[in-house]
């Protein structure tokens, strides 16, 4: 099944049925609906047979065709996280309420930060995805970026690692896209991005990456990536730790206009 099932799989449950409620009112096959919103027959059959997470702009579409307002909205907005891993669950939340996040990746551009063939590309190499689970992922990845765009933004320091400019993911089009996507992001007052140079040789970040969340009301929370879906942690002895792991990291990084050049030129010479 594409989508996890949880106790939010009710949620899912719901939208399907309202869609193939309000389609059957309508009078309109699938493929009928799918073309006043805009979408493939196949999405809507997809997501009526909860096998895909509606898009907010499905949602929206449908509710303005149907004279819903807000209706599908408010059920695609509450099914957001249910693509997740449960053990990512927890620190959704806290993500979109930070203040301040502090970002370390080795490997791949953040999350927040990836173009949407980027995130495809990368999240189509989970193991035995197929396309609607992959779909669902990138809906869900997206949508976390809304934080990018609210009027009052966190505070975002990033550190990169070098080879997270240079490990193809996608074609050569797509990473070249990438990067200069990392060099407009870079450019925005509240984000302070920078790269680790191979010069710099091995160090602590390796051992992967991590993000953690401030916000003005609860502890600060730390994610820790791994190859088993993470792990989310409020003790204070990890969390202290990570910290004063970013805060090497980003003593072995370049200031933030090297770190630009640095994107620049490797967009240019190896992804033109």
């Amino acid at each position: 099944m594409a989508v996890r099932r949880n106790r939010d799989g009710a949620g899912l449950s719901l939208f399907a049925e309202a869609l193939r409620e309000a389609r059957h009112k309508a009078g309109l096959s699938s493929d009928d609906l799918g073309a006043k919103l805009g979408y493939s027959g196949a999405t809507i059959r997809s997501v009526e047979s909860g096998h895909r997470l509606p898009k907010p702009d499905l949602a929206r579409r449908a509710d303005d065709f149907f004279g819903y307002p807000g209706l599908f909205a408010m059920m695609e907005e509450r099914l957001r996280d249910l693509p997740f891993p449960a053990s990512y669950r927890p620190f959704v939340p806290h993500e979109k309420a930070a203040r301040v996040l502090r970002i370390f990746e080795a490997t791949v551009v953040t999350g927040l930060f990836q173009t949407p063939a980027y995130a495809r590309a990368v999240l189509a190499a989970r193991p035995h995805a197929g396309d609607d689970e992959v779909e669902n992922l990138l809906a869900a990845r997206l949508a976390r970026q809304e934080i990018l765009a609210a009027d009052d933004p966190p505070l975002m320091y990033v550190v990169l690692d070098e080879a997270a400019l240079h490990r193809q993911v996608g074609t050569a089009e797509v990473m070249r896209d990438q990067l200069m996507q990392l060099l407009e992001v870079s450019q925005r007052v509240n984000v302070t991005l920078q790269v680790i140079p191979f010069t710099v040789g091995p160090h602590i970040g390796l051992q992967g990456g991590f993000v953690i969340a401030e916000t003005p009301d609860a502890p600060a929370i730390v994610f820790l990536d791994n190859v088993a879906d993470g792990q989310v942690s409020e003790n204070e002895e990890i969390l202290s730790q990570v910290t004063q792991r970013f805060d090497a990291l980003r003593a072995e990084a370049l200031p933030k206009t090297a770190s630009r050049d640095l994107i620049r030129k490797v967009a240019e010479e190896r992804w033109r």
